[in-house]
């Protein structure tokens, strides 16, 4: 048959081959995730079958439903390569070839853009042709619509040629371009079909992706507003994080040569050190925002009961002097000798209730030596009798164990529900149903406090299962950490005393010492500009 009819074979392997092109393009579009590149593939394929010169892609723009747009989002031109078009807006309207399309949702193949019809509502805007001194004579306009059928956008395609090699001049494109035929028409129409539902597919990946920021803000923001001494922290150490593995991507030999984070990872570490405290919502706010070692209730308390233990005493010094006074044993010299020594008694009772308040107030706010911790444990032995005569200590347990805490505001009890908060943010974030390309986030933040001798935790993993990005990671949150001065009884670190603190930890095998090097090599802390530096 085919040696019979060799025009009708020659149209079948013409019409396979096209067949394959369009199974190749639609695997093509299926893998750009980029809008900018799918647009611009969506048109330059569509070129290459039909042997167009030109072309342009409008989107459909709905967001103000009181004036709809178009947006002219890509343009190419063989003939004029060199000339740059920007994006803008036009408003929606059946004037444009474009607007038109996109309203009805009909196809407009014109054989001579130039000579229209008078009864047409649609007419070719000759300005960009005279901008870029050019002729536009045949053109073909389809819609590209969502899956329920709707325009979403516009593929033009100008001047088919009748040779690919052509440059198109004013002067020869009478002669050198053609009509659109029915056939190319309907395969256009069909790359159209194939092009819509890729677009929709990537406006819906964008939207899942503002939403997912937006959920990232907004958990960062509820932690910050429950703990306002880290306010601004997840920004600054996720700024941190992704420089530092930037400049491990440029990093050519050594132990981190080899290593290399792909956009996705920067993305995924970016997500994991802005959501790194997200557990933190799980910790009550009397141990998240601890601000001194007594909660301010607490305080008062001791307060009251030293206010009742002073005028326990003035009490039972009077109750005293009346008994001597009313004593008929004594002389007057006597009484009035004792009574002196009632008075002496009771003022230097008086001071060193005062000293011991006074060391209360100051252990609350700093660090106290062991002297001085021995002085508040005697102090915790001292009784009294409440109101309602029961005999209790001046000082409770727990309020001894929080005054005796050396380092920070929290008890061992207190500091293991603070650090619980690593393992609450992984098992929060482990219900996620992550995609491909954030699949890793939850272990990145379970990671992050763990150090590389196995001192770290909640697991006190080691080095080999410790993540790089969670390494990194640990590094953007020590630096902020020691530098941002936010928390109480907290001095901030100068950018020098910070890298020496991070230098002692990698010495100390906790830290990575070739990210260190990195990170104060490379500046890394400028990042954050003049409180980096």
């Amino acid at each position: 048959m085919a040696a019979q009819n060799p025009e009708l074979w020659h149209g079948s392997v013409e019409k396979a081959q096209l067949i394959e092109k369009l199974l190749d393009i639609g695997v093509a579009l299926s893998g750009s995730y980029n809008l900018g590149e799918l647009l611009n593939l969506i048109l330059s394929k569509s070129r290459e079958i039909t042997c167009s010169d030109a072309g342009s892609v409008y989107l459909v723009d709905k967001s103000d439903p009181r004036q709809p747009m178009l947006l002219f989002k890509a343009a190419q031109n063989a003939s004029r390569p060199f000339v740059s078009l920007r994006e803008f807006a036009i408003p929606l309207t059946e004037e444009s070839l474009a607007g038109y399309v996109a309203l009805t949702g009909e196809s407009l193949n014109l054989p001579d853009a130039y000579h229209l019809p008078m009864d047409v509502p649609y007419r070719l805007n000759r300005n960009f042709d005279q901008d870029i001194g050019y002729y536009t004579k045949s053109v073909l306009v389809l819609p590209m619509r969502n899956r329920n059928g709707e325009a979403i956008g516009v593929l033009q395609l100008l001047n088919r040629k009748k040779s690919s090699e052509l440059l198109l001049r004013p002067e020869n494109v009478q002669e050198a371009t053609q009509p659109y035929s029915e056939w190319e028409e309907r395969v256009v129409r069909l790359l159209a079909s194939q092009a819509g539902i890729s677009i929709e597919r990537n406006q819906l990946r964008e939207s899942i992706t503002n939403l997912f920021e937006g959920f990232v803000k907004s958990s960062v923001m509820a932690i910050e507003t429950r703990d306002p001494w880290t306010s601004g922290h997840a920004d600054r150490v996720s700024q941190l994080a992704v420089r530092l593995a930037q400049e491990v991507n440029a990093v050519a030999k050594g132990n981190l040569g080899s290593v290399n984070f792909t956009d996705r990872q920067l993305q995924e570490l970016r997500y994991a050190a802005l959501l790194h405290d997200f557990g933190e919502v799980a910790v009550p706010e009397s141990i998240l925002a601890k601000a001194q070692k007594l909660a301010p209730q607490q305080l008062d308390s001791i307060r009251d009961r030293f206010s009742l233990v002073r005028r326990t005493l003035e009490f039972e010094s009077l109750q005293a002097r009346y008994q001597l006074a009313i004593s008929p044993s004594a002389s007057a010299d006597e009484r009035m000798a004792e009574a002196k020594n009632l008075e002496r008694e009771l003022a230097e009772k008086i001071a060193q209730l005062e000293k011991s308040w006074q060391l209360i107030q100051q252990a609350n706010g700093n660090s106290l030596s062991d002297e001085q911790i021995k002085q508040l444990e005697r102090m915790a032995r001292y009784t009294y009798r409440d109101v309602d005569n029961y005999l209790r200590p001046i000082l409770t347990p727990d309020e001894l164990e929080s005054l005796k805490v050396r380092q920070g505001t929290l008890t061992p009890r207190e500091r293991a529900v603070m650090e619980s908060h690593v393992k609450r943010s992984y098992e929060f974030l482990q219900r996620i149903p992550w995609t491909h390309e954030l699949e890793h986030l939850p272990e990145i933040i379970y990671t992050h406090h763990e150090r590389l001798d196995g001192s770290g935790y909640p697991r006190g993993l080691e080095k080999d299962d410790i993540p790089i990005s969670a390494r990194i990671l640990a590094i953007a949150d020590t630096y902020d950490a020691v530098t941002s001065g936010a928390r109480p009884h907290k001095d901030s670190l100068s950018t020098q005393a910070a890298l020496l603190v991070l230098r002692q930890d990698a010495d100390a095998h906790k830290l990575d010492a070739d990210l260190v090097r990195l990170f104060e090599e490379r500046r890394v802390f400028s990042v954050l500009g003049h409180r980096g530096e």
